[in-house]
């Protein structure tokens, strides 16, 4: 299939973040063998651009990534689309369709972000770096079957009205959503960082709550103090 040379230039450009990104998975230890998957949006179109199924990180190109159309079709004809996509692919359509300004989706096996899916618990806002970046707790999704849209429906049935950009699918892992594909594995990392940080915690004792006040006053912090985003929903964090 043929595209005009702007969206044909955006599609290339999405496909290389996307590549990049999943290595960026393997190297913070958050995937294992080929289970996982980034996607990103293309701008201006309703497409998006996702992983492989079962092809290792260490294989994957900006042209083995598969183009797919919001109803999660892979667009025939265009680099990649002889393979088939993620097993998540229907659940990431899903979010785009639901979403619009979400960019970005990201599905991980992190170890103990996975643990805390697997008992069904949402991570309790107990440190800052919680409360700056994703404004409170991080919350459990209901157990979903794989392989069409019921996971994107439980996300973005859990996600709406919540300031966390991550959900913890019951007995399955983590999906973070971000305003493109890198903001989306930003947080990805993060919550592995606090589901490491808050499990070791439990392990000494008790955490202590942070008030409410405080947590929607660091939110609202870190948030603004570095610059906001032009989606409503996603702002602009540090690097």
């Amino acid at each position: 299939m043929a595209f005009g040379p702007e969206l044909e230039q955006a599609i290339a450009r999405v496909r290389q973040d996307v590549a990049a990104l999943h290595a960026e998975l393997a190297r913070s230890g958050l995937v294992v063998w080929t289970g996982g998957n980034v996607s990103g949006r293309v701008p201006g179109a309703d497409l998006f651009v996702i992983k492989p199924s079962g092809v290792g990180y260490d294989e994957l190109t900006p042209e083995s990534m598969i183009l797919c159309d919001l109803d999660g079709t892979v667009v025939g004809g265009t680099s990649g689309s002889e393979r088939s996509p993620s097993s998540d692919t229907a659940a990431h359509a899903y979010v785009y369709r639901e979403l619009p300004e979400v960019g970005g989706v990201v599905h991980t096996h992190s170890t103990y972000a996975v643990a805390w899916a697997a008992r069904g618990e949402q991570i309790p806002c107990v440190i800052t770096a919680m409360a700056d970046e994703f404004g409170g707790p991080i919350p459990v999704g209901p157990f979903a079957v794989i392989g069409d849209d019921s996971i994107g429906r439980a996300i973005v049935e859990t996600l709406t009205g919540h300031r966390s950009r991550a959900v913890l699918m019951r007995n399955h892992g983590p999906f973070t959503i971000g305003r493109d594909a890198r903001d989306a594995v930003k947080a990805a990392v993060m919550l592995e960082d606090v589901a490491r940080t808050v499990h070791i915690s439990r392990q000494l004792g008790d955490p202590v709550p942070i008030p409410q006040e405080a947590i929607d006053r660091l939110f609202d912090r870190y948030q603004h103090v570095y610059g906001q985003s032009t989606d409503t929903r996603f702002e602009k964090t540090p690097e």
